[in-house]
């Protein structure tokens, strides 16, 4: 396994955030492009894509809250390369990428069966009420940089 970062700044380096969506979400749980691709895939919007000799594998994306925040989401690792790090290190390369641009504070709504994952890698819960979305649950969680 070789992996590659990638901070996803042009079009076909974006269409491998998508790919991996699209693979490791969209068709594994039956989420349509139009639910998948919403209001916050702009062009100013952020994606780290990591890739296995060139062939993209997992991604998360980011886009700013305010001036001192951003909200981190979409984080997805194809399902062979699942259970080998890759997840944690898409989302520190966005904290680092993420630090860089300034931001204090990251936020993520979590996937209710992720809280677990997120905690260990420094993110808290903040408000404990359930967000119902239109195909998860999730959690609101936060850190500081």
């Amino acid at each position: 396994m070789h992996i590659e970062v990638i901070r996803a700044t042009e079009t076909w380096q974006q269409a491998g955030a998508y790919y991996v969506r699209i693979q490791g979400m969209a068709k594994q749980h039956g989420i349509t492009l139009r639910r998948e691709f919403d209001e916050h895939d702009t062009p100013e919007t952020q994606y780290i894509v990591l890739t296995d000799d060139s062939f993209p594998v997992a991604t998360c994306r980011f886009y700013r809250l305010d001036k001192n925040s951003a909200m981190l989401g979409r984080v997805v690792v194809l399902p062979d390369y699942r259970g080998m790090g890759l997840g944690i290190q898409v989302i520190t390369e966005a904290e680092d990428w993420l630090r860089e641009l300034g931001y204090e504070k990251v936020v993520i709504e979590s996937r209710d069966i992720a809280v677990e994952f997120y905690e260990k890698l420094g993110y808290g819960v903040t408000d404990s009420n359930i967000i119902h979305g239109n195909t998860f649950d999730c959690i609101r969680m936060e850190k500081m940089l």
